[in-house]
């Protein structure tokens, strides 16, 4: 099982780098745990997925992504493909810009169609309110895909949850729900990995 944890934000000093920085160790060595055990999470691996690498085009492609079977024109959505692709699950690194989601993100997302399908997907968000409203535009968009969100979620204010440099400052009772939250993902994706 591969678990694609997506930093969606591709804005020069961006607060979700250092969001990214603390969780995806926590997120290894809870996959880690999951692995170490028989059953669910058996070889659970992680992939970051930082979407700043890509430099993904503005979606101008006259066929329809959904309709595209892969085959796309732009060697750059071709590599975003292949990475969204080998995934089973995901964490969605988000911030809320305006009250919704990232453009950046949205368009990289509605660059591909059936890479998305049927996959859990968990969120890990940031904000002056915490993300919250960028997540539930999330959990919308993914259903277009019968994307499965899982319902916990990690939430961190860019004004609350800093230190005195501005930096991601997590408490233990953030640690222990990301803990929840790569648990629940992995949970849902072995049981959703083994009927597809």
């Amino acid at each position: 099982m591969k678990l694609g944890i997506i930093i969606g934000s591709v804005r020069d000093g961006r607060f979700g780098e250092g969001v990214a920085r603390w969780f995806i160790p926590l997120a290894q060595e809870r996959a880690a745990a999951a692995g170490a055990g028989a059953g669910a999470g058996a070889g659970v691996s992680i992939e970051v997925i930082d979407l700043k690498d890509f430099d993904l085009p503005v979606l101008t492609s006259a066929t329809v992504p959904g309709a595209a079977n892969k085959q796309y024109e732009d060697e750059r959505v071709r590599r975003w493909s292949a990475a969204i692709d080998a995934c089973d699950g995901f964490v969605f690194i988000t911030p809320e810009y305006n009250h919704g989601v990232p453009g950046g993100f949205k368009n990289a997302f509605d660059s591909l169609g059936s890479e998305w399908a049927e996959k859990p997907v968990a969120f890990v968000s940031y904000g002056a309110e915490k993300g919250i409203r960028s997540v539930e535009h999330w959990r919308t968009i993914v259903s277009n895909f019968h994307m499965v969100d899982v319902r916990t979620q990690l939430a961190f204010s860019v004004f609350e949850d800093v230190d005195e440099q501005g930096s991601v400052a997590p408490t233990e009772a953030h640690a222990e729900r990301a803990r929840t939250v790569v648990g629940d993902l992995i949970s849902i994706t072995d049981r959703l990995v083994t009927t597809r």
